[in-house]
């Protein structure tokens, strides 16, 4: 089998002196030596009502971060600011599209925080109620979300674009007692409808009492006496001064759902304290957030990713967001490419889904900007390969900004899995546990096996900001810390560690076909195909076989300008032997438009098998329609 040599990026020394870490080594090994006093000196960082009695009580699986410390997020991510010299510094940089701009100063999203708090609590929101916020990524969506964290409620953001059937699901499962939404959405120039799915969503949601409607558009939609209320007059009609309720550092912060193969979704709980730690250490030491950047982060404040990475850790660090409700290829190509040049943004963090794209609409499109400003690059949702990963590095980063291909997932919380800046790159390669995270690859027993050998990424040990359980299922929250016979945590990723310890994501483990006794991973065959010059994306999944157990087939989307043919297919399938070896070779290749992903730009593997077999997809309401 023919193993290309494995390339490796070494950062510029401008990029790589800006590391807020230094030397990896010597601070993961500070953090071995003493877990609970490394967290404890992050924690410092921040305020406290109360201070701790322990850092952290580990009785496998449950672990208590912070405990009998008392807290509120919102107070350091505003007052913490607010009270020196970020009052009135940039929080939130807004563009919407036809050039729509709206600014917000820390002081600025201080005051409007305080007053939706307060209107909330005129409807009866107290410490622990459930508050479903539905609305698009607009900075109403930030301010709704920090005001149930002001006043101890817990809120459950659903992205704008999901359905009435999964709104419900949502509602129903958080026993949500005010829903927060708008008229509607604007994407792609047209306006998207809110309201009524919100609507339907409510016919059989008993808990919900009433609703909160930023009305938009013109004429302003009607609202239902006494039900429905108008967002704008709400807060207006508010107390200007809000004081933040101390919670415990192990009450809830949010619920957040994210779907299963099968089933309803699972609602993942954060808990106030440790999460809040976990997204300022990760967000100020792996994202290196500084003083003077333009963050943008393009995930949707409905996901885990901009919940962390979009407005908790950066209002932690005091940083400037930018957010922004342009699509990547509407009015044109070239879009997100203006908008870097235009704020100076300096960090940039997407998906490899839109980085794959971008690299079928080719270089031309970014050519066009100056990106100059860019210093770091950052990858998350699904592994980078490393086609896109060097696409990546030189058309966007110029050949100089470091690239964090991220892993994590919504019910870790922050980072885990990572090259930090200033450590050598390797494209394909996630890179090394940060420190704070005991990760690494294993059997199916839990014992460490040989470097280059497929196994199981597991988590040793608890983290801060890891999921305090799943909302009424606690059995289903037991069964991830339930992998092997140490009763490790199982990510369900199949993964690779080299001799270096960095470490290769496959994906899934449910993603794995086994074709004739031999485990194949799906990620591995669709990097393999996607490294072709003619293939923009690619999924591949496994048919049942009566010979081999399974056969792979492969769904390719060509790059514009290509055509498909007979010969292509036999290339491809060649090219997929030259990479991987015959056991990696789809048995069918068929050329398609679009592949089914989730909005968070996964793609779903499964209902590609239910469709080819005929059978019920299951739960497809994170479905990219």
């Amino acid at each position: 089998m023919h193993k290309p040599e494995q390339k490796v990026y070494y950062p510029d020394p401008c990029y790589r002196d800006s590391a807020l870490i230094h030397d990896y080594n010597e601070l993961y090994h500070e953090f071995e030596k003493d877990p609970d006093a490394f967290w404890r000196r992050i924690a410092s960082d921040l305020l406290w009502f109360k201070q701790w009695d322990n850092v952290k009580v580990w009785n496998h699986p449950y672990a208590s971060w912070f405990t009998g410390a008392e807290l509120n997020i919102t107070y350091n991510c505003l007052e913490r600011h607010v009270n020196n010299d970020r009052r009135n510094k940039v929080a939130i940089f807004w563009a919407g599209e036809n050039g729509r701009e709206r600014i917000f100063t820390y002081y600025q999203l201080y005051k409007d925080v305080m007053r939706m708090g307060n209107a909330l609590k005129s409807l009866g929101v107290r410490k622990g109620d459930r508050v479903c916020i539905y609305l698009p990524g607009i900075p109403e969506l930030v301010v709704s979300m920090l005001a149930c964290a002001r006043i101890g409620a817990v809120h459950t953001v659903v992205f704008a674009g999901y359905g009435a059937k999964a709104l419900n699901e949502r509602i129903t499962g958080a026993g949500a007692k005010i829903v927060i939404t708008a008229d509607a959405s604007v994407r792609r120039g047209g306006s998207i409808p809110l309201k009524p799915i919100v609507e339907e969503a409510l016919i059989n949601a008993p808990t919900v009492e009433r609703v909160i409607i930023l009305r938009t558009q013109e004429p302003k939609v009607g609202l239902l006496d006494e039900f429905e209320l108008d967002y704008e007059e709400l807060i207006a009609q508010a107390d200007r001064y809000c004081e933040p309720v101390p919670v415990n550092s192990e009450d809830p912060l949010f619920i957040l759902y994210t779907s299963g193969t099968t089933g309803a979704p699972k609602g993942i709980v954060h808990a106030a304290g440790g999460y809040m730690v976990g997204a300022y250490y990760t967000t100020k030491y792996v994202l290196t957030l500084r003083e003077n950047d333009v963050y943008w982060c393009t995930a949707d404040p409905g996901w885990i990713t901009g919940h962390t990475y979009g407005i908790y850790g950066p209002l932690l660090v005091g940083g400037t967001i930018f957010l922004s409700e342009y699509t990547p290829d509407y009015p044109d190509a070239g879009i997100w490419w203006k908008l870097i040049e235009d704020y100076g943004v300096t960090i940039f963090y997407t998906a490899p889904t839109a980085i794959r794209m971008f690299m079928r609409m080719g270089e031309e499109w970014p050519d066009k900007y100056d990106l100059s400003s860019l210093r770091l690059l950052g990858s998350v949702g699904e592994p980078l390969n490393p086609e896109a990963f060097e696409w990546f590095y030189k058309h966007i980063g110029k050949n100089k900004c470091p690239i964090l291909d991220t892993w994590w997932q919504t019910e870790t919380g922050m980072h885990m899995v990572t090259t930090m800046v200033g450590l050598p790159m390797k494209p394909g390669f996630a890179g090394k546990p940060i420190p704070g995270v005991i990760a690494t690859v294993v059997n199916e027993e839990g014992d460490p096996i040989p470097p280059g050998t497929t196994g199981y990424l597991a988590i040793k040990e608890p983290w801060p900001s890891m999921m305090k359980t799943v909302y009424q299922n606690d059995e289903r929250y037991r069964q991830y810390w339930s992998f092997g016979k140490y009763g490790y945590y199982s990510s369900n990723d199949l993964a690779v560690m080299d001799e270096d310890g960095y470490i290769m994501l496959l994906g899934r483990s449910d993603d794995i076909i086994i074709v004739a006794g031999h485990n194949v991973g799906t990620a591995e065959i669709e990097s393999a195909l996607v490294s072709h010059s003619a293939v923009a994306e690619a999924a591949a999944i496994g048919k049942p076989d009566p010979l081999k157990g399974n056969i792979i087939k492969a769904f390719v989307i060509l790059r514009n300008g290509v055509e498909p043919t007979q010969k292509l297919i036999h290339d491809l399938k060649y090219h997929v032997r030259i990479m991987l070896g015959p056991i990696s070779v789809p048995a069918e290749l068929d050329f398609v438009d679009s592949l089914p992903k989730t909005r968070s730009g996964k793609i779903m593997r499964r209902v590609l098998k239910a469709k080819e077999m005929g059978m019920d997809p299951g739960d497809i309401s994170t479905l990219d329609e």
